[in-house]
């Protein structure tokens, strides 16, 4: 992938557990030129696949090659790109992903001014028409900074070990935290 340098799921995981499950598919492609390669990934109706701003230079045409495959697009944006960035794509996408921490790799401290930028965007996506449009973040989405990430704006969480698999926390456990962080 080049964009970050640890490897998550590989596509031939993703089509892998398509065989096991008909869920739809969240799929944060955290690689160099998506728009080459979106066609490896089993993806379908349902699905929704982000790629982000900074890792190509034709943003345009992967959003179009996530559409024709059926799946949902999304833009992703790292902690310290501007939003404004995306203002000439927000007609081609139905979710944007915000980073609150830099992308790759699990257990980072929350980047504080991204949560302006989560309330920034909202407004935005508000102000200009694109309310229907979702707005995810990931990056230590732990039970105390939920709360704080909804209050300005977000609509989903990529929750992992600041949160449902905390490490000293049942699962069961963790998502009735979970629940009670989002209803708070």
């Amino acid at each position: 992938g080049v964009f970050v340098p640890n490897i998550m799921l590989c596509n031939e995981m993703i089509k892998s557990l398509r065989k096991i499950t008909k869920i739809p598919f969240d799929i944060h492609l955290m690689i160099t030129n998506p728009e080459q390669k979106i066609k490896w990934f089993d993806m379908g109706e349902g699905d929704i696949i982000s790629v982000h701003y900074e890792s190509t230079p034709h943003i345009h045409r992967a959003l179009q090659e996530i559409k024709s495959s059926g799946a949902k697009a999304a833009i992703a944006l790292n902690p310290a790109t501007p939003v404004c960035c995306i203002e000439n794509v927000l007609q081609d996408v139905d979710m944007v992903l915000l980073m609150t921490v830099n992308p790759g790799f699990a257990g980072q401290k929350l980047i504080e001014q991204t949560l302006d930028k989560i309330k920034k965007t909202r407004e935005m996506l508000d102000n200009n028409g694109f309310e229907n449009i979702i707005l995810q973040v990931d990056g230590n989405c732990s039970f105390e900074n939920i709360p704080k990430m909804y209050k300005m704006g977000a609509d989903c969480f990529v929750t992992g070990s600041s949160s449902v698999f905390d490490r000293n926390y049942t699962i069961a456990d963790s998502v009735k935290r979970l629940k009670k962080a989002v209803a708070e």
